[in-house]
């Protein structure tokens, strides 16, 4: 178990160290004399448990559990203090335990017996949790997650439900502090920023934890990250699935036409978020690209009526886009179909004419003529 330790009292320091080191499994991670440092500290390291004086010189040890525990919510924090009049108030902020000064080692123990007892019983739960509990996220056409264990997820904020659709268009890579301000935060002066991003992670990490999924969000040397193992989220689940059927052929046939149906809406649909603007473009690109892919396999293959639904579907995105309008045409052209040939033709050459004043390119009449 890491451990950190934070009192102005050099002594206390000290005694400390000595107390802990006796202590098998736990490992002394850090200690300090003031909050700043332990804040810089636990942004960017691993700690399982603090032992904070709730008065620390200048600083307020009270305030200074809260700011922790909205960096790292799974943070343990005992609480040291000469004082017995501080208890009341510091069970506001939920801590594992509460030692009035001078710690005998016997009462040092039993502390850290009950913290590793509770971490245990919390990565049991969470082994649980990973195997029966996901939370389902909806991207495409709107934006929600739900879980098995407690349903639709409430946010207890626009920006924190930002934020984790931020963090899941990284696709569980690590994102630079700096730059979720950036995007997040347009605008705002730095320190109200790194304040209200605190905030918002501190919501964020509460409401997941209520489904289960306390480790969730993570962070470490100023970067933050989403763990994908416990989380379906559909758009993430579109892309591996094209990627998978790169090739077509009569065995995977059914599923791809089942998987570009699931491709519907708009990334994260009314939401409006401008750092999205560039991932939805990407996600229709990919879209375009695997859809026409099926549509011609599908008429390779004869199957003229499921190839004519998907490339209307491609046109409807892009109304003018004449690759997707050319093989709209040649699968209705091949169809036999020549009044919906000529229909679509004079259709197209209606809509470019009227609403760019434009005439449709010679490969799109030659085809037209072919089939005629």
């Amino acid at each position: 178990m890491k451990v950190l330790i934070v009192d102005d009292e050099p002594a206390m320091l000290l005694a400390m160290k000595r107390l802990l080191s006796d202590i098998e499994d736990v490992e002394l991670v850090g200690s300090f004399q003031n909050a700043a440092e332990v804040l810089t500290f636990v942004r960017d390291s691993d700690v399982d448990l603090a032992f904070l004086d709730i008065q620390i010189a200048a600083d307020d040890g009270l305030e200074l559990a809260r700011s922790l525990r909205s960096i790292r919510v799974d943070l343990d924090i005992v609480f040291t203090t000469s004082h017995a009049d501080f208890a009341i108030e510091a069970y506001d902020v939920y801590p594992l335990d509460y030692m009035v000064k001078p710690i005998s080692r016997r009462r040092l123990t039993e502390t850290m017996n009950r913290a590793a007892i509770r971490r245990s019983a919390s990565s049991s739960d969470t082994a649980t949790n990973l195997t029966l509990n996901k939370l389902v996220v909806r991207g495409m056409g709107c934006f929600e997650a739900s879980s098995e264990q407690a349903g639709v997820v409430k946010w207890m904020s626009k920006k924190s439900m930002e934020l984790f659709a931020y963090l899941l268009v990284y696709r569980g890579r690590s994102v630079a502090k700096i730059r979720i301000l950036e995007d997040i935060f347009p605008g705002m002066p730095l320190k109200n920023a790194e304040a209200y991003l605190n905030t918002i992670v501190y919501q964020l990490r509460k409401v997941l934890s209520m489904h289960g999924f306390k480790e969730m969000v993570i962070s470490a040397q100023e970067q933050y990250r989403v763990d994908l193992d416990q989380t379906d989220v559909d758009f993430i689940q579109f892309e591996q699935g094209v990627e998978e059927l790169s090739e077509l052929n009569e065995a995977n046939g059914t599923k791809a036409i089942e998987l570009e149906k699931q491709f519907f809406g708009e990334l994260f649909e009314d939401k409006l978020y401008v750092w999205a603007i560039v991932e939805h473009e990407r996600l229709v690109t990919v879209y375009q690209f695997f859809a026409k892919s099926l549509a011609n396999w599908l008429l390779v293959q004869k199957r003229f009526r499921e190839a004519e639904q998907i490339a209307r579907r491609i046109v409807a995105r892009n109304e003018y886009e004449e690759e997707s309008n050319l093989l709209l045409l040649n699968i209705l052209g091949a169809m036999g179909d020549r009044q919906s040939l000529h229909n679509y033709y004079e259709h197209y050459t209606q809509l470019l004419l009227q609403e760019l004043g434009l005439q449709p390119s010679s490969d799109f009449h030659q085809l037209y003529e072919r089939y005629q």
